[in-house]
């Protein structure tokens, strides 16, 4: 028997991304294990959708016959969508976050009766040798590219993990490894290392390349240095190949750092600054979804 899919926010920016995994999966509806309902309230994004021949329907239907609901919308819009849907789902019906953010504040309204997971993709990493010149382009991931995701059962029973395991590996296929873990340790990989850490350190690198430019280095030289650098640098940090900084090259890491980062920078691993940084991202930016 197909289980039924729920897509709620099918045209938006992961929920796209979704559809599309989606309706490649049912080029062949008699193999498809899923019967997915596709749910948008956005005039664009609906008309996007139906120019993929896409029917909507509407959310409180589709969530009422569904066995999974995915919520593939803004993460501050959780509180609200969640406590508009949970009281129609069936019981023993499970609700897929693709982000851990409000979970990970108690913002979702809980059902005893109901399960809820919350999966993210890493994203196709560096130094993974792609099959095909068209993974190796799709830098995102959930097109072509073999990528890894996080999955968490924050509440509900042990028997809807599987399930939802092999959902999700179909809403952002291909993936090679489907990693179990907390939610509270999915805040610490995002936002703690993966955005307040890395995508700082990465916005960083960007603005010291302008700096050269501004220094009179001409942009496509700085542009080449920086690009051959950072990948460089990065495959010595993680051990993708097997040569060392050089002398000179720790010299100036080490200087570079004592002038540049925080030495308190740890603490942003902290419980509550996890907290802090979530709730300011959730009340600025109503619209974060990678």
């Amino acid at each position: 028997m197909r289980r039924r899919v729920a897509l709620i926010g099918a045209g938006g920016k992961m929920g796209a991304r979704i559809t599309d995994n989606f309706l490649r999966l049912s080029k062949d509806p008699d193999s498809s294990p899923y019967e997915v309902s596709f749910c948008e309230k956005s005039e664009a994004a609906v008309k996007n959708l139906r120019q993929k021949g896409i029917s909507i329907t509407p959310s409180d239907d589709a969530v009422r016959r569904a066995d999974f609901v995915v919520l593939a919308v803004p993460d501050a819009l959780i509180r609200s969508i969640s406590s508009n849907l949970c009281p129609l789902a069936k019981s023993g019906a499970t609700f897929v976050l693709l982000d851990p953010a409000a979970a990970a504040l108690g913002e979702v309204t809980i059902r005893e009766d109901l399960n809820y997971v919350v999966c993210h993709p890493c994203h196709p990493p560096l130094f993974f040798e792609q099959p095909t010149p068209e993974a190796r382009r799709d830098l995102f991931g959930g097109i072509a590219a073999i990528q890894d995701i996080v999955i968490a059962l924050f509440s509900g029973s042990e028997y809807a993990y599987e399930p939802a395991e092999e959902l999700c590996e179909v809403m952002f296929a291909p993936v090679r490894n489907a990693y179990r873990i907390t939610v509270e340790q999915m805040a610490i990989l995002e936002p703690a290392m993966a955005e307040v850490v890395a995508a700082s350190a990465a916005c960083l690198m960007r603005d010291a390349m302008e700096e050269a430019v501004k220094a009179g280095v001409p942009r496509e030289a700085a542009h080449a240095f920086m690009m051959g650098h950072a990948q460089i640098a990065l495959a010595i940090a993680f051990g993708a190949i097997s040569s060392p900084f050089s002398d000179a090259a720790k010299v100036a890491i080490r200087w570079g750092t004592e002038q540049i980062i925080n030495p308190n920078w740890r603490s942003v691993f902290e419980p509550d600054q996890i907290r802090a940084v979530i709730r300011e991202m959730l009340s600025t930016n109503p619209d974060r979804k990678e």
